[in-house]
């Protein structure tokens, strides 16, 4: 039960102050070349994204957080590692996509239930997830819950940083066998980010609530114990598939091409297999942590796979 607060933590809604709307603003990010001058109609501005998009859940207010975005060339080092080179390219080809590069994105989620604020992982640095999170009206020192899908740099990187931990008030959650995993690994980013907040960990197995209408799925085979988690109010389901799927073309319309970050690449497959057939049959949102901001969609079955429709207005 979480514990009474302050009344200014305990504000639940979006709501900025007039200092909070200043810092959320000098918090989007700015072209260097256009600071302190005047821009010329026909100057290009550079591409730009939100950093959230927030929609209702029956009685939850679910927002989708761009804690950061980033470009890779060679994707079939990652994606599709046991693909064809032309398989590949022609998969690319026929989706509209470039073969040789890939844009990749972090989207951690916050889910308001009306009684707390739950935030699914937490991005690369400490900076991204801050900066995402003061666009979309709140601090980190409001969040009651962090939940931790697994245990890799880009989901446990903003925990803390130089300043200390970044969410000041919370209680952490994560998989029993995915922390059990990592405590035994000798890995540094788990050393350095999670091991200091083990005792304010809850450890969660399959079916387990991290509080009521949020479950666990258990969704093993991209880590150890990786979950993905079903959010459910008033009727209406979503699905945060964290990374089930870390490609919105090459994981979900060919879930058997393996992925280089999967650590057990047949297990993560049938995964795979599993609960996109789930979504898909029981024609629910999902948001993926990887797809293209902000992240939420639906799936269609396919002959070897299934396709990705970007969710529209459908939640708005």
């Amino acid at each position: 039960m979480t514990q009474a607060m302050p009344p200014e933590k305990n504000q639940r809604g979006p709501g900025l102050s007039r200092r909070g709307a200043l810092i959320a603003a000098a918090a989007l990010p700015l072209s260097p070349a256009l600071i302190g001058r005047a821009v010329a109609a026909s100057e290009p501005l550079g591409t730009a994204l939100p950093q959230f998009q927030r929609f209702k859940l029956g009685d939850f207010e679910v927002t989708s957080l761009l804690a950061g975005t980033r470009s890779t060339e060679n994707p079939q080092e990652t994606f599709g590692t046991n693909a064809s080179p032309e398989a590949f390219a022609e998969l690319a080809r026929a989706n509209f996509l470039p073969a040789d590069r890939t844009q990749n994105y972090f989207t951690p989620v916050l889910v308001n239930t009306g009684a707390e604020l739950v935030l699914f992982d937490t991005g690369l640095a400490p900076e991204g997830i801050a900066g995402a999170l003061t666009a979309a009206g709140y601090r980190p020192d409001q969040i009651d819950t962090v939940v931790l899908t697994h245990m890799h740099g880009d989901h446990i990187g903003g925990l803390s940083g130089e300043a200390g931990p970044t969410f000041a008030n919370a209680r952490y959650v994560t998989g029993a066998a995915e922390f059990e995993h990592w405590s035994k690994a000798g890995n540094e980013g788990f050393d350095a980010k999670v091991k200091p907040l083990a005792e304010k960990m809850t450890m969660l197995d399959d079916g387990g609530a991290v509080t009521s209408g949020i479950t666990a799925v258990a969704a093993f085979g991209h880590s150890p114990g990786h979950m993905a988690y079903a959010l459910e109010s008033a009727g209406k389901t979503l699905v945060l598939t964290a990374d089930t799927v870390n490609h919105y073309v090459f994981s979900l319309q060919r879930p058997d091409w393996e992925v280089r970050f999967d650590m057990d690449k047949a297990a993560a497959a049938a995964t795979r297999r599993k609960l996109l057939g789930w979504i898909a049959t029981d024609r629910l949102p999902f948001i993926g942590y990887h797809m293209p901001f902000p992240g939420m969609g639906y799936l269609e079955t396919r002959p070897d796979g299934f396709f990705m429709i970007p969710a529209s207005y459908q939640l708005l």
